[in-house]
This record gives C-alpha cells, structure tokens and sequence, in this order.
C-alpha cells in the first residue's frame, strides 16, 4: 500500500496540553508523526502536523474525528491531503500586474499544472485582466488586515485551495493566516534575501548604486521575508540605468522567477527540511 501523508494545522488560543491531544489522536489512529512544527505568538497558538499511514485508513473518519477533537479543545482545524491531483490556486494581488499576467499566460499555454480557482485583490486595477480569462475576481478593500484575513480564508476554503501565491500583494499576512497554510505560500520579493527588506527594496538598491540585483522566490512564515528560500536570480545593472530602468528589468525577473517556483511547487518537485527548500531527485 501507497503511504499516505495527512498535513495537519491547528491554530488557536494558547492552553496547556494542545499538543499531547493531537499527537495522542494521530497514534491512536495508528498513524505515524513525520514532521512537528510549534509556535505561540502573543497568546495564539499555531502547530502543523505531518502525519503518515503505512496501513490503510479511512481519510473521512480520520478528518470528522480529528474535527470533533477540534471542537473539544477550541481550536481551528484543518487538513490538508496531498495528492498528485490537480491542485487549486489563489492568486492574491494588489496593482503591478506583470507577475499576474506571466502566471496566467503560462496557464493558457498549459505549461503549468494546477488550476487557479480565485484571484484576490486589495483593490480592482487587476479586475480586467482576470475578466479576460474568466477567472473569478474578488476585491477585499478592507483596511482592517485582521478582517481581510478573515474574508481571504473563507474564500481559500471555499474553493478548497491547495497553493497560494502572492503576486505583489502588498500586505504583510499574520501568524494567525500563515501557519494555516504551511509552505503553501509562495511570496516574490524584490531584492536578494536576506537583504533590502520591505517594499522599497528597488529604491534601496538604486540609491547604494548596486552592481547587481536581484529577485528571491520563497515559502511565507509568521517571519516578514524570512521563509524558506525557493529560488534567486539576479541581473546587472549599469550606473546609469535609471531607477524605472531597474524596476523594469526587476519586474521581468520577479514574474519569471516566481513563475519558476510556482512551477516546481505544483510538480511535487520541492521539500522543506530544516528552513532550507531541497529540490526532489524524482
């Protein structure tokens, strides 16, 4: 029998003994704990379980149970099956739309292989371009993040996604959002990581007259543009390239590079173990 892996997240207010429940819950079910992650971040509690069966189980009983269980310990739980089944992608944007653009073009030349199910805006300049590709579009221009979040998660477990990418969403996501979604969101950042942070980085990098810039794919953490590493590229640039100059070659790099990612992501082609991101032999 084909060993079948069960990603867990549980998300919710700090208590003593969250742990043991769960893990005791897995055992008991005869499953085996392949990877734990924990972490509390002022009083909210967030864990991710990967679990696996050698022996065959009963994938709805398992999921209806570990439910109940939830609603015991007043947590917010959810699991995640992997398959290598199609999977579901929201695209979550702001304004820029090159990186959108290169995403959905791949899709129409079925060089990429996953179905995007949403793309999500914090305002409408993107709307067109998702309407062109009947792709549906939804606008959360809510300025309160915490009641955004709330709106994109009903959203993503509505059209049951398995992947979410920011396309130069300019928001920063909390704890509370990430840790439901583990190294299952890919960010693109302007600049070479650890280096230049925050939205600016384009500016930064022209004002210290750098010879080269650069681009980083990675998974999104609790952590502001320290997750696990996908991948970099870099390109040249000349002191007299203007600062549009620079964002334009950037740009270009930022939606092929993610694109990359995205690619391999979706072909079952990356791991994380120990905050580094390992490309699979097979």
């Amino acid at each position: 029998m084909k060993k079948i892996v069960i990603g867990i997240t549980v998300v919710g207010k700090d208590s003593e003994g969250i742990v043991a429940a769960f893990t005791n819950f897995v055992f008991e079910k005869g499953g085996n704990i392949e990877k734990v992650n924990q972490n509390v971040i002022k009083g909210l509690f967030g864990m991710y379980l990967e679990v696996s069966f050698t022996k065959e189980v009963n994938v709805k009983e398992f999921d209806s149970g570990i439910q109940a269980l939830s609603k015991r310990e007043k947590m917010d739980v959810n699991t995640h099956h992997e398959t290598n089944l199609e999977k579901n992608i929201a695209i979550l944007v702001t304004k820029e739309p090159l990186c959108l653009e290169t995403i959905l073009d791949a899709t129409k030349k079925k060089s990429l292989v996953g179905n995007i199910s949403i793309i999500i805006g914090t305002e409408k300049t993107l709307e067109s371009i998702a309407k062109k590709t009947k792709i549906p579009f939804i606008s959360i221009e809510e300025t309160n993040q915490e009641r955004a979040e709330e709106r994109i998660l009903e959203i993503c477990k509505k059209y049951e996604i398995d992947l979410i990418v920011l396309a130069r969403y300019m928001k920063i996501l909390s704890p509370n959002f990430v840790w439901r979604y583990p190294n299952r969101i890919i960010n693109i950042h302007p600049s070479l990581l650890p280096a230049f942070p925050g939205a600016l980085a384009y500016a930064q990098a022209y004002e210290r007259g750098t010879k080269i810039v650069g681009v980083t794919a990675h998974y999104v953490t609790e952590n502001l543009d320290q997750g696990p590493i996908i991948f970099q590229d870099s390109f040249n640039v000349d002191p007299n390239d203007t600062l549009d100059e620079i964002k334009s070659k950037g740009q270009k790099l930022e939606a092929h590079t993610l694109l990359k990612a995205i690619k391999m992501h979706l072909e079952n082609k990356l791991e994380v173990r120990w905050r580094k991101v390992h490309i699979k032999s097979k």
